[in-house]
């Protein structure tokens, strides 16, 4: 995929190992707890660990593909990512605490959905989150995606409260 990409006021790049002490940072606020507890980071040991593997992954197609989100002016705030699931493929964005309410969620995630559907070769991909987390059902219904089902579901290992969106695009290959 071409990296960087760029929106109005961001930019998508690949991770490198320099980020671990932001990504840690970033990982540790109270709703990245709750809401995804796989991405907490407690020791920037533990964040850097991390990201040597998600680099490991970005020649690969099959495979989680996790890409740091940046101000224009080079701090990382948060991350966007494409995961494999059983149906398809699964969006996932994280935009640290200090920097939500700025619409940086929506603008990745506007930025990053057409070049990951084009460079996995795919036609749509699916928004899943916990149906208390309202920031990611607005930004996920921002960007086009269609509320599919809400219910309860796997999430995280336990059953949860969820909701699964999808964004279908037309094929234009």
């Amino acid at each position: 995929m071409e990296l960087p990409i760029k929106s109005k006021r961001l930019y998508i790049a690949e991770f490198d190992e320099s980020m671990a002490e932001s990504v840690h940072i970033n990982s540790l606020d109270e709703d990245n707890r709750r809401f995804v507890p796989d991405e907490v980071f407690e020791t920037v040991a533990e964040a850097r660990e991390t990201i040597s593997r998600l680099i490991s992954f970005y020649s690969k197609k099959d495979v989680p593909l996790v890409y740091a989100v940046m101000l224009n002016d080079g701090r990382q705030i948060g991350h966007i990512q494409a995961v494999p699931i059983p149906t398809g493929w699964e969006i996932g964005y994280h935009i640290a605490k200090p920097f939500r309410g700025n619409g940086y969620a929506t603008e990745a995630v506007e930025a990053f959905l057409s070049k990951i559907l084009l460079y996995l070769d795919i036609t749509q991909l699916y928004g899943i989150c916990h149906a208390e987390n309202v920031a990611s059902r607005k930004v996920l219904e921002k960007c086009g995606f269609t509320l599919i089902y809400e219910g309860l579901g796997q999430y995280h290992g336990k059953e949860e409260e969820i909701c699964k969106y999808i964004n279908q695009q037309p094929e234009c290959r």
